[in-house]
């Protein structure tokens, strides 16, 4: 169905990785190179963080620092009580392309996707690693072969859900006391994987090209599909419950506000690099949902 969206912010470059946490929104601005938080309706902006390797998934220590992905360097940065910044986990060995979305457990563990190939440069499509990160720094690698890992979700029963954008699925992980990821499965197909490793062809070949998502407290899984304009409510099997237009490109989304059911979506008219670093055309958008977070 196609339903009304209400832009609460506007004026960025690429939003991406929205959380909702402490009465506000936050997220990342790629191209702005910054971390904002705001309120529900779009108030009281604020700039939480400068990143110059360019931000992108975010989530906090069991101690309330935040932790945030610079994606050019490969690196997780944290947020220190005075405001600054420090490294926390160097992954330049590791990732195999621009680290990407997050998402960080209770323990404080921060299981970090990247693209694994040189998406803006063009080059050819291939599978990549998923990494977790220590509450020390440690970097440890818990999976492989994974197609553009992207938005992840950690479900009350210790399953960690990931979105892999050129894989056509969700993958689903069954996470241990220790912190590895075993009884790999798929939770939700919706083609099968691209024959084609050129992105432009692979990306037609997608059904869902999933980016980021949430979690509801009904178990079903908000996407945004990075090329159909789209919200889309899956559940377990790959069922779709539930489909929003909202008259734009989407590209990641987050249930907040004061009762849990505003969904707020990112968009943007594309995701080109050149393009939307040279412009300030990126929105916050929200959409009233029955089911409220999770």
């Amino acid at each position: 169905m196609t339903t009304i969206a209400t832009t609460v912010a506007d004026g960025f470059h690429f939003l991406e990785a929205p959380r909702w946490r402490d009465s506000r929104l936050w997220f990342s601005d790629f191209y702005g190179h910054r971390v904002h938080s705001m309120r529900a309706d779009g108030s009281d902006v604020r700039q939480e963080a400068h990143v110059p390797g360019q931000p992108s998934g975010l989530g906090w220590l069991p101690d309330g620092r935040l932790l945030i992905d610079s994606m050019r360097d490969r690196r997780v940065l944290r947020r220190e009580p005075d405001g600054t910044l420090a490294v926390h986990a160097d992954l330049a060995d590791h990732a195999t392309g621009y680290a990407n979305d997050m998402v960080v457990d209770p323990h404080g563990r921060a299981f970090v996707g990247n693209f694994g190939f040189d998406l803006m440069a063009g080059a050819p499509l291939r599978p990549t690693a998923l990494h977790r990160v220590d509450p020390d720094g440690r970097v440890t690698q818990v999976a492989d072969d994974l197609w553009f890992p992207n938005g992840s979700v950690l479900t009350t029963d210790g399953t960690l859900l990931v979105v892999e954008t050129f894989g056509n699925r969700v993958t689903a992980f069954t996470v241990t006391d220790d912190g590895d990821l075993v009884d790999r499965r798929t939770w939700a197909r919706f083609g099968p994987l691209p024959d084609d490793p050129d992105v432009e062809r692979a990306l037609g070949e997608l059904r869902i090209a999933g980016d980021g998502c949430c979690l509801d407290a009904d178990g079903g899984l908000w996407i945004a599909d990075a090329t159909g304009q789209r919200l889309v409510r899956v559940v377990a099997g790959g069922t779709v419950t539930d489909e929003i237009h909202p008259g734009a490109s989407v590209y990641a989304c987050a249930l907040g506000g004061d009762t849990g059911t505003t969904l707020f979506a990112c968009a943007a008219p594309d995701f080109h690099a050149d393009a939307r670093a040279a412009a300030r055309e990126a929105r916050m958008l929200a959409v009233p949902v029955a089911v409220p977070a999770a």
